[in-house]
């Protein structure tokens, strides 16, 4: 079938009686109530039908194997698309643009989050939403980290996130016992900025007592616990056999896990450095949708503007952190 725009001022008849004419193109114009231009076209165009008025060559910043790599990192890392473009933009491309990666993401297909996520029996029904908190409310969850060639076990990654910021601090360490888990608290309340008055845990035996004792209830004794007594800290625990209660930390480890997975390292040294790097890159630099798209840090310093109660120091916007 013949392909003619809707607004043509000529028909493919016209269009092959202007080819077949050894008449001028001005000739032709006046004749057909064409412009000039209209006539020298068609006299020049080996058929007769329209032509899609899309651009031959799409304006990329980006090569086809840059390309290749963030659509990678789509499927991979379940990122939202203002998180990609910033991770694009810092180490891939500066100058991507975020139409630019919209276009691409839509040309390959995995321009919807929800249909690169597996989904789970009863995943359809309707999530509940986290209450709104103020910082100072956080999530602390462990990682296991894989074994690295100059180690001889494996490490633990403790992570700690802001609920009300999306702020994250962690730090590895060698075991995962009652010392490992009051020394990341100590330093934690050292690296928050905020005042933290609770806490949210797993029942890991390094943070609670509470599957140990006779009643099956924390007694308040178990070194964790003391420690937040001791710091003014409400110490509360999830739910038994739901860790989605903890969801933001978890997502935040699966996020970790595509890290890892992504690169090999030879030393436990090279492990350390490449968190540092996704951890300082996360909370300065990837904007947040459930944030209005501010960072973690920005989001900080919006707060400590409003409520500056809340805050036991500053907000900087280099980082400061040390796993």
């Amino acid at each position: 079938m013949s392909q003619v725009h809707p607004l043509a001022r000529t028909t493919p008849r016209v269009r092959m009686e202007i080819k077949a004419s050894s008449a001028s193109a001005t000739a032709l114009a006046e004749l057909y109530n064409i412009s000039v231009a209209t006539a020298r076209k068609w006299k020049k165009r080996d058929d007769v039908l329209d032509r899609s008025h899309r651009a031959h060559d799409l304006g990329t910043t980006l090569s086809l194997a840059q390309e290749a790599v963030v659509v990678e990192i789509r499927r991979l890392c379940l990122l939202p698309l203002d998180d990609l473009v910033s991770i694009t933009r810092r180490f891939i491309h500066a100058g991507a643009s975020r139409s630019g990666i919209s276009r691409l993401l839509r040309r390959e297909g995995v321009a919807k989050l929800q249909d690169l996520q597996p989904k789970e029996e009863g995943e359809d029904q309707p999530k509940k939403t986290l209450k709104d908190y103020v910082p100072g409310f956080v999530h602390i969850d462990i990682k296991y980290l894989p074994q690295m060639p100059d180690e001889d076990s494996r490490s633990y990654l403790f992570v700690a996130i802001d609920r009300a910021t999306r702020w994250v601090y962690m730090r590895v360490y060698a075991d995962q016992t009652e010392a490992s888990s009051t020394d990341f608290l100590r330093r934690l309340r050292q690296a928050a900025a905020f005042k933290i008055t609770k806490i949210l845990t797993d029942n890991g035996t390094q943070f609670t007592d509470r599957f140990t004792s006779k009643a099956k209830q924390p007694t308040g004794k178990h070194l964790f616990d003391q420690q937040c007594i001791a710091q003014g800290i409400e110490h509360r625990l999830i739910p038994p056999r739901h860790p989605q209660t903890n969801g933001m930390v978890e997502r935040f480890n699966g996020r970790i896990s595509e890290v890892v997975k992504q690169t090999r390292f030879a030393s436990a040294v090279e492990l350390e450095d490449t968190l540092t790097n996704y951890l300082n890159t996360y909370n300065y630099h990837i904007p947040q949708r459930a944030l209005n798209h501010l960072s973690p840090i920005d989001a900080l310093q919006a707060w400590r503007k409003k409520s500056p109660e809340l805050f036991v120091k500053r907000v900087y916007k280099q980082a400061e952190l040390d796993i």
